[in-house]
Order: C-alpha cells, then sequence, then structure tokens
C-alpha cells in the first residue's frame, strides 16, 4: 500500500496539495521533496535558504583569476582539417 509521504521530508504530490500548510512549515527547518510518479520532483526551501544559496560569490573573471591553471601553458592551436560533406 502506498504511503500519503514516505519520510518527514518526502512528500507525494497528493500529499504536499493536501498538507501544503505543513509542508511549508516543515520547510522551514529542512529542505521538503516532492515526488512524481515515485521520482523526485521539487524542493521546497525556506526563503532565507534559498537567499543564501543564490548570493553571488564573486564574479567570473575572479573565479578565473582564481584557477590553479592560471598561467598554465596550453597549446590552443585549432587544427586546420578540410570540411566534412554531408548528405542533407
Amino acid at each position: 500500500m502506498a504511503q500519503n509521504h514516505k519520510t518527514s521530508d518526502t512528500w507525494t504530490v497528493a500529499s504536499a496539495k493536501a498538507r501544503l500548510s505543513e509542508v511549508i512549515a516543515r520547510a522551514q527547518g529542512e529542505p521538503q521533496t516532492i515526488t512524481r510518479n515515485g521520482k523526485p520532483s521539487v524542493v521546497v526551501v525556506s526563503a532565507e535558504e534559498w537567499a543564501r544559496k543564490i548570493v553571488r560569490k564573486g564574479s567570473l573573471a575572479e573565479f578565473l583569476l582564481g584557477s590553479p591553471l592560471r598561467g598554465a601553458e596550453f597549446d590552443l592551436e585549432r587544427l586546420r582539417d578540410e570540411p566534412r560533406d554531408l548528405a542533407l
């Protein structure tokens, strides 16, 4: 027999719809997974946790400048092969 939700942090779509207030309340403490057809589909997290996850941690330029490969010598010469014949 199928359960409405498997554990305290995993819910079926039907049980999440029926108990949305509880899903939201529990998401304040830990992420809540909602499954569809037995597979994880979405995760509900608190607004506070979401804000922490989306904070930018520097620019792309800073990331590239901090790379351990910075200054490494690479052979980036492109091959000059003839184009392939494709049947369209």
